[in-house]
């Protein structure tokens, strides 16, 4: 387990149309002005880390898992965030071919996609991760977490897995060459299944790789059957991300 705290820099600049900010313009009546300051913002996330038992400093790059959690396990306390997924399974998983960082949002909050930037950066600089294999996945809130993280930063990520979750269809198509896997219970009466259903759909009309599995019968606990397939993993470990993407 490891307790960080991030730092960013955030530039923020107000703009009214005027050429040069260097100088205002000081004379009577109304003019535009802009002005430009740089203020930095320090956040902090609590996470838990999984490294193989084979893992060394010195080993290989090692494709990475990023786990959003639901609001059900949002707090302080570390020990709700292995209640659900990689992080439940990786408490008897002594050997897991992923490190997997499984962070914990506030309570109160949602996930904000700035501090799981600033996360994901901290550890790539800080552990051997091969960043064209950077998987991303969540559950409930979690997958609105993941559908919104990935459509912020497309450029991340070689696959992506929302379960029981959603999103905005502004920008969908920045997904396009991000391999999605999504899924949902049929009988989910928290997050409605046409949820994901539209999400899928949107991404298909823009060319992307897209699939939805529907569990029949199945409520809003779509995450146990999925995250115990082992065909979920072997379908991460199949793509690596797409050179079009970029860094």
């Amino acid at each position: 387990m490891f307790v960080k705290t991030l730092s960013v820099v955030i530039s923020v600049i107000a703009f009214a149309g005027c050429s040069s900010f260097s100088e205002w313009t000081l004379r009577e009546g109304q003019h535009p002005q802009r002005f430009e300051k740089q203020i930095t913002q320090t956040v902090g996330a609590k996470f838990l880390l999984y490294l193989p038992k084979s893992f060394t400093a010195e080993s290989k790059p090692w494709p990475l898992i990023v786990f959003l959690h639901g609001s059900g396990e949002r707090g302080d306390d570390l020990e709700k965030v292995k209640l659900h997924g990689p992080p439940k399974l990786m408490e008897n998983q002594e050997e897991f071919p992923f490190i997997v960082v499984s962070p914990q949002c506030p309570e109160d909050s949602r996930w904000s996609v700035e501090i799981l930037h600033a996360l994901l950066n901290e550890v790539i600089d800080r552990l051997p991760i091969d960043t064209d294999r950077v998987y991303l996945t969540g559950l409930s809130m979690g997958g609105f977490g993941t559908w919104n993280f990935a459509l912020a930063y497309p450029n991340r990520f070689a696959a992506i897995a929302p379960i029981c979750g959603g999103g905005t269809l502004d920008g969908i198509c920045r997904l396009k060459n991000i391999p999605v896997w999504a899924f949902h219970g049929a009988k989910d009466e928290v997050v409605k299944v046409v949820e994901s259903e539209r999400m899928i759909e949107a991404l298909k009309r823009c060319g992307g790789e897209a699939q939805l599995t529907v569990y029949p019968g199945v409520g809003h606990d779509s995450w146990s059957e999925t995250y115990a397939n082992h065909e979920l993993y072997k379908w991460f470990l199949e793509h690596k991300r797409k050179p079009t993407q970029g860094k």
